[in-house]
């Protein structure tokens, strides 16, 4: 398909004067339509300095992206140099976050060209995993000295609670059949029977 038959067939989306890309580009022109309508609606143009802080602050939040918005702070750009309460250095140049040549998209941003890759850091020479094996070592052996001490433990734990029962069961059986037995003697001793 040829770029002219591509063109026909593609949808033109505009909003606010201008044709976009996509439908969401167009959505936030719109937006940005609103924001200027509003910021406009409650703008006191007998206050410059409020004017300037509002310019200031839009720019700095990057509340404008679209033609739309940029138009309007261009607007409030205008106002501020042509009313004279500031100088020209005093008001912020609009910034435009987009490329427009295509050479300079080609090539490296300038940010990339700033940052300088840092050389790579030198490799331990595995030091960590001697260290890894002597830790895991000294747990295993923890473990295993905990299993030991909970089996040979007196006091009844998960290991050995049917052994302490059955030994503390057994010592209350002989001390009642020694008991029974001194009864019986001492009851043939009086001569009481049933």
């Amino acid at each position: 398909m040829d770029t002219e038959q591509q063109g026909k067939n593609q949808k033109i989306i505009s909003a606010e004067g201008y044709v976009f890309f996509s439908e969401k580009d167009a959505e936030l022109a719109k937006t940005e339509r609103k924001k200027a309508d509003y910021l406009e609606s409650h703008m006191d143009y007998t206050r410059p300095e409020t004017i300037l802080k509002i310019y200031r602050r839009t720019i700095e939040e990057r509340i404008f992206k679209t033609p739309v918005g940029i138009g309007y702070l261009k607007k409030l750009q205008d106002y501020l140099l042509t009313e004279g309460h500031f100088k020209e250095d005093q008001i912020p140049p609009i910034p435009l976050y987009q490329y427009f040549d295509k050479e300079v998209r080609t090539q490296t941003a300038p940010a990339k060209r700033r940052v300088v890759q840092s050389p790579p850091k030198p490799e331990k020479k595995n030091s960590v995993l001697p260290v890894s094996i002597m830790l895991n070592i000294m747990l295993v052996i923890a473990i295993l000295a905990m299993f030991v001490i909970s089996f040979n433990a007196d006091q009844p734990n998960v290991f050995n609670y049917e052994r302490a029962l059955q030994d503390r069961y057994s010592t209350w059986e002989q001390q009642l059949m020694e008991r029974e037995q001194t009864v019986r003697e001492k009851e043939l001793e009086l001569h009481i029977s049933e």
